[in-house]
């Protein structure tokens, strides 16, 4: 291998990529735009869901409840009907996911200290929104009838009773449990999967088109020294890439990042030599770039997408699903860069998602260093 060799031809690459101005702009502008994008516009939390309130009671006790309800977080009034008639109608034009019917004689049998029965209606259609919402309305019925309780044995002049077993939940590296730090460190993941692949997978493809790759073909340089010359000007970007949506995921959106800088790029560098080298390699095969965008697209963005843990937990996956996981590479950067923002970790703990990323790397780049000969394919 020449080290002249593969200097010039990197050189001719940066020179290249200085004259596509829209492809630059493109290559570092495109990961801030998905980072904004699905930042703000994906969220796990579910809070403020729009409720139906039906008080057929129109008692204190009845509208201490329902002010209970709507002064949380989690619950936010719509309307306020006055006929259950009206309440299929009100649901569907609305928008409403829950409605919650007060019968009359509420405010009664809770003085008498008799069971009070409230009627809510959840829409189903969203059914992971409607069970998060059925837990918080358990949670602050609860919370409401506690308070009944405790008023109760006061003015009847007995202490309450201790329970036995006294839960101290506490919750370690998201303590807030923001979606959005869990999103984040996964998202950067998969954006760097898919703009990475993309790029190298255009750059082959493009120079067939064109082709000056036959130039490069009547050149002395071998076929290692042509994809190792190809492979480090995207090294560079993509690792410009990384800085700019961590940068955003920090700054921007307040995820907290915990663990050492320096094990973010060693291990991001390792990712990027496997997920360039993949992209080179659909640039080997493809015939056109739009048939290399496309192989890029269902290769790297949608396995990374779905099948990396970034949304959905590879353990609620069938079996067969997550067998594949397992060549994901997405996957183990995924849990690096969790492990890295949120708790803090180094290599003691990471270490077998790192050597999972070197083994794919060195995988992928001979096989695009096999298939990367110097001649027209």
């Amino acid at each position: 291998m020449s080290i002249r060799r593969v200097k010039a031809l990197t050189k001719k690459e940066f020179i290249q990529m200085s004259r596509d101005i829209r492809s630059l702009i493109g290559a570092l502008f495109i990961p801030l735009m998905m980072i904004f994008l699905f930042g703000y516009a994906l969220s796990l939390d579910v809070d403020r869901i729009p409720t139906l309130i039906l008080d057929q009671d129109h008692t204190p006790v009845s509208r201490q409840f329902t002010h209970l309800l709507t002064d949380s977080r989690y619950f936010t009034a719509v309307a306020y009907l006055d006929r259950e008639a009206d309440m299929e109608e009100q649901m569907d034009r609305s928008g409403a996911l829950m409605a919650l019917n007060i019968p009359k004689g509420f405010a009664s049998r809770v003085k008498r200290g008799l069971r009070a029965p409230v009627q809510t209606i959840f829409d189903g259609s969203d059914s992971n929104t409607t069970t998060i919402a059925l837990g918080y309305l358990k949670a602050v019925a609860a919370g409401y009838d506690l308070a009944i309780q405790k008023k109760r044995l006061r003015r009847a002049g007995l202490k309450m009773v201790d329970m036995p077993l006294e839960g101290r939940i506490r919750v370690w590296f998201n303590p807030e449990m923001k979606s959005k730090n869990f999103i984040i460190p996964g998202l950067t993941a998969v954006i760097m999967m898919a703009i990475c692949s993309l790029m190298t997978a255009l750059s082959v493809s493009k120079e067939k088109e064109t082709g000056t790759l036959e130039q490069l073909i009547s050149t002395p340089i071998s076929g290692f020294e042509l994809l190792l010359g190809k492979l480090l000007p995207y090294l560079a970007v993509g690792l410009i890439d990384l800085t700019l949506v961590v940068g955003a995921g920090v700054l921007i959106f307040g995820v907290p990042f915990r663990g050492s800088y320096f094990y973010l790029f060693l291990t991001a560098l390792i990712f990027l030599i496997g997920t360039l080298s993949w992209g080179l390699f659909i640039s080997v095969i493809s015939k056109s770039q739009l048939q290399a965008s496309q192989i890029a697209v269902l290769s790297a963005f949608l396995p990374s997408f779905l099948l990396s843990g970034f949304i959905y937990p590879i353990e609620n996956m069938p079996v067969v699903l997550q067998i594949i996981t397992i060549i994901v590479p997405a996957r183990y950067f995924v849990e690096i860069l969790r492990g890295l923002f949120l708790q803090g970790v180094g290599l003691s703990v990471l270490w077998p998602q790192v050597l999972a990323l070197m083994i794919y790397a060195f995988f992928i780049f001979n096989l695009a260093r096999k298939r990367f000969r110097k001649r027209l394919l």
